[in-house]
């Protein structure tokens, strides 16, 4: 029912607040073509409001809110949860007619960022529940695995310190830093694809969540507007242009894994930290694109030195795949993509 190329279909990206105001922050130009209203006329909306099927809308803010009020974990680790879901749902259209929409809803940092696809040639037809199918629900139980083993590690360390009758140092691992950004839609005939000693300037940043600070050593407020590529390491810009363009040929969710500087040289007249001294923060994306932008969610992996270079002057680009931790899983070995979109799965949970 929905085949064809998401491209051919009205595309849009939004924000909301992550709580039960559900207020809209921000919408992209496609809503125009998807729903028929201007973006000025969304924001400060209450988001749940324009959903036009039979089942409370209360249950999509309870699908994506924090859980601070059912959950014992700190305030920094609820900002730290990061989610994926997809739900088709019917909204509300500035002509008063429902449309069918797949909404991939990221949450990350008190926000929630959609990524829309709408379906006008689909009849309406009201559903009597939300349908949600998590992208990332295993992405936690995996976080939970690496700090129990990093808890033992610990443990294993200060044995043989004591046996030693020496000091050292100690430092838990923390809960896995992630970031959300909105990036303009990536123009492949602009990214450079060979060697000339330049970055290409590539999309700009449109929002980023203010967890950034946890990647890299950049505020997000600065990040505003300034080219993401130039974020990257490097030797992966080649690599991240490549996954810029799976996603705009793809509807589904896209997984990569690629490294950004730990330093960017972000604000003039700031102190200038060269590629060759700049550790690498390998993250792990998770990307979705549209007619007019591109959502990611990032997922720190590590930390590593930079690469060395070979005679010519290059970076020797090591294996991505190459892990410290041999037991890790990639988000992409843990989710599957976008879900069959000819029905709704018989395994997607009902919330009612």
């Amino acid at each position: 029912m929905f085949e064809g190329n998401q491209q051919e279909q009205p595309t849009f990206l939004g924000l909301h607040s992550r709580d039960n105001a559900s207020v809209i922050l921000h919408v992209s130009s496609g809503i125009r073509q998807a729903l028929g209203f201007a973006p000025s006329e969304l924001v400060n909306k209450y988001s749940p409001g324009f959903i036009a099927d039979d089942y409370d809308p209360e249950d999509y803010t309870r699908l994506v809110s924090t859980k601070s009020d059912q959950s014992e974990e700190t305030e920094e680790a609820i900002d730290q949860e990061a989610d994926a879901f997809v739900t088709y749902m019917n909204l509300n259209t500035a002509s008063g007619t429902p449309v069918l929409a797949r909404i991939t809803s990221i949450t990350c940092d008190g926000i929630v960022v959609i990524v829309g696809t709408a379906f006008p040639e689909v009849p309406f037809k009201s559903q009597a529940a939300l349908n949600a199918r998590p992208l990332d629900s295993k992405v936690r139980q995996l976080e939970l695995e690496q700090q129990r083993r990093a808890a033992e590690q610990i443990r294993t360390r200060r044995r043989r310190a004591l046996q030693n009758r020496g000091r050292s140092m100690y430092r838990t691992r923390s809960r896995l830093a992630k970031a959300v950004m909105l990036l303009e839609n990536p123009d492949a005939a602009s990214v450079e694809t060979a060697e000339t000693g330049r970055r290409p300037s590539g999309s700009l940043i449109v929002f980023c969540t203010g967890s950034i600070s946890k990647l890299i050593e950049a505020d997000n407020s600065d990040l505003h507007n300034y080219s993401f590529l130039k974020l990257v390491a490097p030797e992966d810009v080649l690599h991240v242009s490549r996954f810029f363009e799976r996603m705009s040929d793809s509807p589904e969710i896209v997984f990569e894994t690629f490294r950004l500087l730990q330093r960017p040289h972000v604000i003039e007249g700031d102190i200038f930290v060269s590629d060759e001294e700049n550790p690498r923060v390998v993250v792990e994306a998770l990307g979705a694109a549209v007619n007019d932008g591109v959502a990611l969610l990032l997922r720190m992996l590590r930390i590593e030195p930079a690469p060395k270079k070979d005679t010519m002057g290059n970076y020797i680009r090591p294996s991505i795949r190459e892990c410290d931790d041999a037991a890790a899983m990639s988000l992409a070995e843990l989710v599957s993509s976008d879900p069959e979109t000819t029905q709704v799965p018989e395994s997607w949970s009902q919330l009612r």
